[in-house]
Protein backbone atom coordinates (compact mmCIF):
# COMPACT_ATOMS: atom_id res chain seq x y z
CA UNK A 1 0.00 0.00 0.00
CA UNK A 2 0.64 3.82 -0.69
CA UNK A 3 2.31 5.74 3.00
CA UNK A 4 0.07 6.85 5.07
CA UNK A 5 0.54 9.93 7.51
CA UNK A 6 -1.68 10.46 10.24
CA UNK A 7 -2.22 13.96 11.82
CA UNK A 8 -4.56 15.68 13.33
CA UNK A 9 -6.20 19.45 12.87
CA UNK A 10 -7.37 22.09 16.13
CA UNK A 11 -10.95 22.70 15.62
CA UNK A 12 -13.89 24.85 17.32
CA UNK A 13 -16.92 24.06 19.09
CA UNK A 14 -19.07 25.94 21.21
CA UNK A 15 -17.71 24.25 24.27
CA UNK A 16 -14.19 24.70 23.23
CA UNK A 17 -11.31 23.45 21.08
CA UNK A 18 -10.87 19.74 20.25
CA UNK A 19 -8.45 18.17 17.65
CA UNK A 20 -10.02 15.99 15.12
CA UNK A 21 -7.68 13.05 13.42
CA UNK A 22 -6.99 12.60 9.99
CA UNK A 23 -4.76 10.24 7.58
CA UNK A 24 -3.26 11.29 4.43
CA UNK A 25 -2.48 9.43 1.04
CA UNK A 26 -0.50 10.35 -1.46
CA UNK A 27 1.95 13.14 -2.31
CA UNK A 28 1.55 16.06 0.16
CA UNK A 29 1.75 19.10 -1.61
CA UNK A 30 0.00 17.36 -4.71
CA UNK A 31 -2.73 20.11 -4.97
CA UNK A 32 -5.46 17.77 -6.27
CA UNK A 33 -7.24 16.77 -2.79
CA UNK A 34 -9.86 13.89 -2.62
CA UNK A 35 -11.81 14.22 0.90
CA UNK A 36 -13.67 11.06 2.12
CA UNK A 37 -16.02 11.25 4.92
CA UNK A 38 -17.72 8.03 6.98
CA UNK A 39 -20.73 7.31 7.99
CA UNK A 40 -22.38 7.90 12.02
CA UNK A 41 -20.04 5.47 13.44
CA UNK A 42 -17.43 4.52 11.37
CA UNK A 43 -14.10 6.27 10.51
CA UNK A 44 -11.46 7.11 8.43
CA UNK A 45 -10.18 4.44 7.74
CA UNK A 46 -12.90 2.87 5.82
CA UNK A 47 -11.80 4.54 2.85
CA UNK A 48 -7.81 2.44 2.95
CA UNK A 49 -8.76 0.47 -0.38
CA UNK A 50 -10.01 3.75 -2.00
CA UNK A 51 -7.55 6.18 -0.77
CA UNK A 52 -4.66 3.87 -1.87
CA UNK A 53 -6.00 3.51 -5.10
CA UNK A 54 -6.46 6.95 -5.91
CA UNK A 55 -3.29 8.02 -3.87
CA UNK A 56 -1.41 8.07 -7.55
CA UNK A 57 -3.83 11.07 -8.62
CA UNK A 58 -4.95 12.73 -5.30
CA UNK A 59 -3.41 13.76 -1.91
CA UNK A 60 -6.55 11.61 -0.34
CA UNK A 61 -7.37 12.79 3.30
CA UNK A 62 -9.69 10.36 5.52
CA UNK A 63 -10.83 12.03 8.63
CA UNK A 64 -11.93 10.64 11.91
CA UNK A 65 -15.40 12.90 12.54
CA UNK A 66 -15.42 14.37 16.25
CA UNK A 67 -16.69 11.64 18.55
CA UNK A 68 -14.65 8.74 16.33
CA UNK A 69 -11.85 7.38 16.10
CA UNK A 70 -8.89 8.86 17.67
CA UNK A 71 -10.14 12.10 17.27
CA UNK A 72 -11.54 14.29 20.43
CA UNK A 73 -15.02 13.34 22.00
CA UNK A 74 -16.79 16.52 22.32
CA UNK A 75 -17.59 17.92 26.10
CA UNK A 76 -20.78 19.39 25.11
CA UNK A 77 -22.93 15.86 23.30
CA UNK A 78 -25.40 18.53 21.99
CA UNK A 79 -22.88 19.79 19.38
CA UNK A 80 -22.84 16.56 17.57
CA UNK A 81 -24.45 17.85 14.37
CA UNK A 82 -24.03 18.19 10.81
CA UNK A 83 -23.32 21.98 11.25
CA UNK A 84 -20.51 21.10 13.74
CA UNK A 85 -19.05 18.51 11.39
CA UNK A 86 -19.32 20.92 8.73
CA UNK A 87 -17.77 23.57 10.47
CA UNK A 88 -15.12 20.96 11.66
CA UNK A 89 -14.61 20.17 8.07
CA UNK A 90 -14.31 23.85 6.58
CA UNK A 91 -10.97 24.20 8.98
CA UNK A 92 -9.28 20.39 7.77
CA UNK A 93 -10.25 22.13 4.33
CA UNK A 94 -8.42 25.48 5.48
CA UNK A 95 -5.08 23.38 6.77
CA UNK A 96 -5.13 21.43 3.51
CA UNK A 97 -4.97 24.58 1.64
CA UNK A 98 -6.59 23.27 -1.42
CA UNK A 99 -8.48 25.71 -4.08
CA UNK A 100 -11.02 23.07 -5.01
CA UNK A 101 -12.14 19.66 -3.61
CA UNK A 102 -13.06 16.20 -4.65
CA UNK A 103 -15.26 14.80 -1.68
CA UNK A 104 -16.28 10.87 -1.53
CA UNK A 105 -19.07 10.72 1.69
CA UNK A 106 -20.99 7.64 2.83
CA UNK A 107 -23.89 8.30 4.53
CA UNK A 108 -22.97 10.47 6.91
CA UNK A 109 -19.94 11.80 5.32
CA UNK A 110 -22.36 12.43 2.37
CA UNK A 111 -24.82 14.67 4.18
CA UNK A 112 -21.49 16.86 5.13
CA UNK A 113 -20.61 17.00 1.49
CA UNK A 114 -24.11 18.01 0.93
CA UNK A 115 -24.42 20.65 3.05
CA UNK A 116 -20.66 22.22 2.56
CA UNK A 117 -21.50 21.88 -1.33
CA UNK A 118 -25.01 23.87 -1.08
CA UNK A 119 -22.97 26.76 0.58
CA UNK A 120 -22.29 29.75 -1.80
CA UNK A 121 -18.52 29.64 -2.24
CA UNK A 122 -18.25 25.98 -1.65
CA UNK A 123 -14.46 24.37 -3.07
CA UNK A 124 -16.37 21.23 -3.49
CA UNK A 125 -16.31 20.72 -7.21
CA UNK A 126 -16.94 16.67 -7.48
CA UNK A 127 -19.20 15.22 -4.70
CA UNK A 128 -20.25 11.65 -4.63
CA UNK A 129 -22.98 10.92 -2.25
CA UNK A 130 -22.84 7.12 -0.99
CA UNK A 131 -26.27 5.73 0.14
CA UNK A 132 -27.49 9.28 1.10
CA UNK A 133 -29.78 12.17 0.04
CA UNK A 134 -31.96 14.40 1.05
CA UNK A 135 -34.76 11.98 2.06
CA UNK A 136 -33.52 9.94 5.55
CA UNK A 137 -36.46 7.31 6.28
CA UNK A 138 -38.25 6.55 9.65
CA UNK A 139 -37.00 2.93 8.72
CA UNK A 140 -32.99 3.63 8.38
CA UNK A 141 -33.84 5.60 11.66
CA UNK A 142 -35.25 3.02 13.43
CA UNK A 143 -32.73 0.75 12.61
CA UNK A 144 -30.04 2.71 13.56
CA UNK A 145 -30.97 3.73 16.87
CA UNK A 146 -31.56 -0.05 18.13
CA UNK A 147 -27.94 0.25 18.20
CA UNK A 148 -26.44 3.68 18.56
CA UNK A 149 -25.76 5.02 21.49
CA UNK A 150 -25.36 1.72 23.71
CA UNK A 151 -22.26 -0.17 22.39
CA UNK A 152 -21.45 -3.34 24.14
CA UNK A 153 -17.78 -4.74 25.37
CA UNK A 154 -16.28 -7.32 23.62
CA UNK A 155 -14.09 -10.09 25.29
CA UNK A 156 -11.88 -10.80 22.43
CA UNK A 157 -11.22 -8.99 18.75
CA UNK A 158 -12.78 -12.07 17.15
CA UNK A 159 -16.31 -11.50 19.33
CA UNK A 160 -15.77 -7.45 18.43
CA UNK A 161 -15.91 -8.60 14.31
CA UNK A 162 -18.92 -11.31 14.99
CA UNK A 163 -20.79 -7.99 16.25
CA UNK A 164 -19.10 -5.74 13.14
CA UNK A 165 -20.96 -8.19 11.13
CA UNK A 166 -24.08 -8.74 12.58
CA UNK A 167 -25.04 -4.90 12.79
CA UNK A 168 -23.04 -4.37 8.88
CA UNK A 169 -25.00 -7.19 7.22
CA UNK A 170 -26.22 -4.55 4.54
CA UNK A 171 -22.47 -3.84 3.59
CA UNK A 172 -22.58 -6.95 1.49
CA UNK A 173 -20.36 -9.52 1.00
CA UNK A 174 -16.86 -8.83 2.06
CA UNK A 175 -13.50 -11.03 2.35
CA UNK A 176 -12.32 -12.00 6.43
CA UNK A 177 -9.52 -9.81 5.89
CA UNK A 178 -11.74 -6.73 5.16
CA UNK A 179 -14.31 -7.59 7.93
CA UNK A 180 -10.87 -7.78 10.26
CA UNK A 181 -10.24 -4.04 8.62
CA UNK A 182 -13.57 -2.77 9.09
CA UNK A 183 -13.09 -3.75 12.91
CA UNK A 184 -9.83 -3.14 13.65
CA UNK A 185 -9.71 0.54 13.23
CA UNK A 186 -13.53 0.97 14.87
CA UNK A 187 -13.38 -0.69 18.30
CA UNK A 188 -10.32 0.09 20.80
CA UNK A 189 -9.07 -1.75 23.77
CA UNK A 190 -9.84 -1.60 27.39
CA UNK A 191 -7.44 -1.62 30.79
CA UNK A 192 -8.87 -5.49 31.22
CA UNK A 193 -7.80 -6.54 27.82
CA UNK A 194 -11.56 -6.30 26.64
CA UNK A 195 -13.12 -3.81 23.98
CA UNK A 196 -15.58 -1.41 22.73
CA UNK A 197 -16.52 0.42 20.24
CA UNK A 198 -14.35 3.36 19.20
CA UNK A 199 -17.08 6.07 18.87
CA UNK A 200 -18.67 8.65 21.96
CA UNK A 201 -22.16 7.14 22.96
CA UNK A 202 -22.96 10.44 23.44
CA UNK A 203 -23.79 11.34 19.55
CA UNK A 204 -27.19 9.12 20.01
CA UNK A 205 -28.80 11.93 21.98
CA UNK A 206 -28.56 14.84 19.28
CA UNK A 207 -28.85 11.86 16.20
CA UNK A 208 -32.28 10.94 17.94
CA UNK A 209 -33.50 14.76 18.50
CA UNK A 210 -32.64 15.46 14.91
CA UNK A 211 -33.89 12.37 13.17
CA UNK A 212 -37.14 12.76 14.66
CA UNK A 213 -39.83 10.45 15.85
CA UNK A 214 -41.07 7.96 12.99
CA UNK A 215 -40.80 9.91 10.40
CA UNK A 216 -38.61 10.58 6.87
CA UNK A 217 -36.13 13.90 7.86
CA UNK A 218 -36.13 16.18 4.52
CA UNK A 219 -33.35 18.06 2.72
CA UNK A 220 -34.55 19.27 -0.34
CA UNK A 221 -33.69 22.22 -0.05
CA UNK A 222 -30.34 21.90 0.58
CA UNK A 223 -29.86 19.25 -2.69
CA UNK A 224 -31.03 21.66 -4.72
CA UNK A 225 -28.75 23.95 -3.68
CA UNK A 226 -26.19 22.15 -4.83
CA UNK A 227 -24.29 23.02 -8.27
CA UNK A 228 -21.23 20.66 -8.32
CA UNK A 229 -21.35 17.52 -10.23
CA UNK A 230 -22.72 14.70 -8.25
CA UNK A 231 -22.41 10.52 -8.40
CA UNK A 232 -24.91 8.77 -6.30
CA UNK A 233 -24.34 5.45 -5.32
CA UNK A 234 -27.34 3.43 -4.28
CA UNK A 235 -27.27 -0.07 -2.22
CA UNK A 236 -30.07 -1.71 -4.26
CA UNK A 237 -31.19 -3.17 -1.66
CA UNK A 238 -31.01 0.25 0.97
CA UNK A 239 -33.29 0.82 3.43
CA UNK A 240 -32.34 4.37 3.83
CA UNK A 241 -32.21 5.76 0.09
CA UNK A 242 -35.07 4.48 -1.61
CA UNK A 243 -34.85 4.06 -5.53
CA UNK A 244 -37.89 6.69 -5.70
CA UNK A 245 -35.27 9.18 -4.20
CA UNK A 246 -32.48 8.33 -5.72
CA UNK A 247 -34.80 8.61 -8.96
CA UNK A 248 -35.73 12.40 -7.58
CA UNK A 249 -32.24 12.80 -7.47
CA UNK A 250 -31.82 12.40 -11.07
CA UNK A 251 -34.27 14.49 -11.71
CA UNK A 252 -33.60 18.19 -9.87
CA UNK A 253 -30.29 20.17 -8.20
CA UNK A 254 -27.08 19.18 -9.50
CA UNK A 255 -29.10 15.95 -11.23
CA UNK A 256 -26.98 13.34 -10.12
CA UNK A 257 -25.43 10.51 -12.04
CA UNK A 258 -27.52 7.11 -10.02
CA UNK A 259 -25.24 4.10 -9.90
CA UNK A 260 -26.91 0.71 -8.38
CA UNK A 261 -24.62 -1.11 -6.56
CA UNK A 262 -26.16 -4.87 -6.49
CA UNK A 263 -26.46 -7.29 -3.56
CA UNK A 264 -25.53 -4.33 -1.06
CA UNK A 265 -27.91 -2.36 1.41
CA UNK A 266 -26.69 0.69 3.04
CA UNK A 267 -24.19 0.78 2.26
CA UNK A 268 -21.29 -0.05 -0.28
CA UNK A 269 -17.81 -0.14 1.60
CA UNK A 270 -16.05 1.33 -1.57
CA UNK A 271 -13.54 -1.44 -0.96
CA UNK A 272 -14.46 -3.89 -4.41
CA UNK A 273 -12.49 -3.24 -7.07
CA UNK A 274 -15.96 -2.48 -9.35
CA UNK A 275 -17.07 -0.08 -6.62
CA UNK A 276 -13.50 2.03 -6.63
CA UNK A 277 -13.42 1.83 -10.05
CA UNK A 278 -17.04 3.22 -10.50
CA UNK A 279 -15.52 6.50 -8.09
CA UNK A 280 -12.09 6.55 -10.16
CA UNK A 281 -13.95 6.81 -13.36
CA UNK A 282 -16.34 9.96 -12.34
CA UNK A 283 -13.69 11.90 -10.25
CA UNK A 284 -11.39 11.65 -13.14
CA UNK A 285 -13.69 11.72 -15.79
Amino acid sequence: MTDMRQRSVQCLSPAGFHDMAYVEWGEPDNPRVLVCVHGLTRCGRDFDFLANAMADRYRVVCPDVVGRGRSDWLRDKRHYTVPQYCADMATLLARLDAETVHWVGTSMGGLIGMGLAAQEGSPLSRLVLNDVGPVITAVSIARIGEFLGNPPRFASIDEAEAYVRFVSQPFGALSDAQWRHLTIHTVKQQADGGYTMAYDPGIAAPFRADMGEGKDVELWPVYDAVKCQTLLLRGAQSDLLTSETARQMTERGPRARLVEIPNVGHAPMLMAEDQIAIVRGFLLG
